[in-house]
């Protein structure tokens, strides 16, 4: 499958460098356009059909996120190539999307093209909007917290409130996600990942192979080595090299929730 792909950076050096790339390396990438700005993609995508955007962020006037919503009009895949604020980088991760960060590395190239292209298969047997681009755009606005993860399920994504997430639990190269309603959504990354992209101050990794959501800590004891209880009844170990972590966050949960 051919991709229509346009690349968008206010760089010179960074767009003829990335063409090249794609050119050398990503057969099924044909690039249609080139744009130094916002201005110019938004002109691009709402008169040439497009599949694929290589979005730079950072650039004068407009930032790069001023395209999602003519990106999401379009039914656009996007792959972010930048060096941006941290919280960007956790927004981006929340949602599923691929970024590449400058410079870019081949093999993480060929990669990223090609979860695209799986995903861009996916979507065209619907017409829903890219709804993960969406809730980018949202939580952007908004820079007070991520409040949702987009995951992916195989069939596309299950977009999920973080308050509906129970715990996460590591099986090798896979996360398990475990919902308030019983339901488990199994992901094809590590629990570092979502370790790095969780609010620290609601999700904590007390072992690990687990990630709890604090909000559904029922209670916990040192009988049998330190173990906590959720309220779906579900039992788990707290690591010896993290008790003191987690006692130390339990003090502060509290605090915070006596405050609110």
């Amino acid at each position: 499958m051919v991709l229509n792909a346009i690349i968008v950076d206010d760089e010179e050096f960074a767009r003829s460098s990335l063409y090249f790339l794609l050119q050398e390396n990503c057969d099924n990438i044909h690039v249609t356009s080139i744009a130094k700005s916002v201005a110019e993609a938004k002109t691009i995508l709402t008169n040439n059909q497009t599949d694929l955007v290589f979005l730079d962020i950072a650039m004068p006037g407009e930032n790069g996120f001023e395209l999602i919503s003519t990106v999401r009009e379009a039914n656009a895949h996007v792959i972010f190539t930048t060096a941006y604020d941290q919280y960007a980088l956790k927004a981006i991760k929340a949602n599923a999307l691929d970024y590449l960060l400058k410079p870019i590395d081949i093999d993480e190239l060929k990669e990223a093209v090609e979860r695209a292209s799986k995903y861009i298969a996916l979507s065209r047997k619907s017409d829903e909007k890219n709804d993960n681009l969406l809730n980018l755009s949202q939580q952007l606005s908004d820079r007070s917290e991520i409040k949702k993860i987009s995951l992916p399920n195989g069939q596309g994504y299950s977009l999920v409130n973080l308050s509906d997430i129970v715990h996460i639990e590591a099986d090798s190269n896979y996360s398990i996600f475990h919902l308030a309603s019983g339901e488990k959504i199994t992901v094809s990354k590590i629990l570092k990942e979502y370790e790095e992209i969780l609010p620290d101050h609601q999700f904590i990794r007390i072992h690990k192979s687990s990630i709890v959501n604090l909000d559904y800590l029922n209670d916990y004891n040192s009988k049998n080595g330190l173990e906590v209880t959720l309220k779906n009844g579900d039992r788990i170990a707290v690591s010896r090299r993290r008790a003191s972590d987690f006692l130390e966050k339990i003090r502060s949960y509290t605090s915070l929730e006596n405050e609110k």
